[in-house]
């Protein structure tokens, strides 16, 4: 397949992949599959990505393959987009200096390669100091909980911090910490307090901060984005209804439902507290992940209260099968022959 040809698929998987997140910001089933369509949102980031800068390669490397730069001998396969542009690397400057193809299209094609190079550069540069800033800030943050932070029993696990308004946040990593303010202790009962500090400990061992950072990085490349602010936000109410899931897997009171009934109302109730109390609540530091700094609480509240029905095994298992399908396809298309 000539490099034109991959230009135009992987242009029209970029554009399908922009379309899919728009459409999928409207849908309504990611409420009863969190997990599952955070799995699709890192598909179609992950696959807009790859097709977009591919897609400027492979119009660059098209002039490989014309007018006396051929990469491929007669009736031998052309090689892919990744190919091509090796084999282009290794050319003389002279040679590609003799091509007979017209100037304009020449310069339209180094401008192409040369923009694929540097998103791709800005892409992978954003999301190292996306990360790097993150573990920066939980360092400080820790120094900071080393010097003013201590145990309580009323929260077990978890450091208190004398500060009067309300903050409940984890900080995740190697040495991953719960932090509740005093503020906390004295707003929640007791049972709402340990639905607030299972949904925390449900953040800290999934590690869903590494979810979250390639579309905090997406947003620090494109910040005047509509799609990428919209589709940020919505991946991180998921990523807090995921931790709520996980939350109320912890055996409570009673039966299993009757208890998990039981923590999602505590959770529920602690959720609007927190919303209450909104106007003195601290803000969470950095790199933290807090149980109400992100994501919509009303939406939260109603689906503890009321659950959604799960998506069927074959319905979850046709969305994974499709976000595979988008990841794997650019990657076909740059080195497939």
């Amino acid at each position: 397949m000539g490099s034109l040809a991959d230009a135009t698929l992987l242009a029209v998987l970029a554009i399908g992949s922009l379309r899919g997140a728009a459409a999928l910001l409207r849908a309504r089933w990611p409420l009863r599959a969190p997990a599952t369509a955070i799995l699709l949102w890192q598909a179609l980031g992950l696959a807009g990505g790859l097709a977009t800068v591919g897609a400027l390669l492979a119009v660059g490397a098209d002039g490989a393959g014309v007018a006396g730069i051929g990469v491929g001998e007669a009736g031998t396969a052309r090689p892919g987009v990744v190919g091509e542009l090796a084999s282009l690397a290794q050319r003389p400057a002279g040679q590609l200096a003799g091509s007979r193809e017209p100037v304009l299209l020449i310069l339209v094609r180094v401008g192409c390669l040369l923009a694929g190079i540097a998103l791709f550069a800005v892409l992978c540069w954003v999301l190292v100091m996306a990360f790097v800033t993150a573990v920066q800030a939980r360092h400080r943050q820790r120094e900071l909980l080393a010097l003013l932070a201590h145990g309580d029993p009323k929260a077990p696990g978890a450091l208190v911090v004398d500060y009067p308004a309300a903050a409940a946040y984890c900080l995740p990593g190697i040495k991953s910490q719960i932090v509740v303010s005093a503020g906390t202790l004295d707003l929640l009962a007791p049972a709402e307090l340990a639905a607030v500090l299972a949904h925390e400990r449900a953040h800290v061992r999934a590690r869903h901060d590494l979810v979250l950072i390639p579309f905090t990085s997406l947003r620090r490349a494109f910040p005047r984005s509509r799609v990428i602010r919209q589709a940020q936000g919505t991946v991180a109410l998921l990523v807090e209804m995921m931790a709520d899931d996980r939350a109320l897997r912890v055996p409570a009171r009673g039966t299993h439902a009757e208890g998990r009934t039981l923590l999602a109302r505590e959770l529920a109730t602690a959720l609007l507290r927190f919303g209450t109390a909104s106007s003195g609540n601290a803000p969470a530091p950095a790199g933290a992940l807090a149980i109400a700094a992100e994501g919509d609480l009303t939406a939260r509240v109603n689906r503890l209260l009321a659950p959604p029905r799960p998506l069927s095994r074959a319905v979850r298992a046709t969305v994974v099968l499709g976000a595979a399908l988008l990841v794997v396809l650019p990657f076909l298309l740059l080195t497939a022959p």
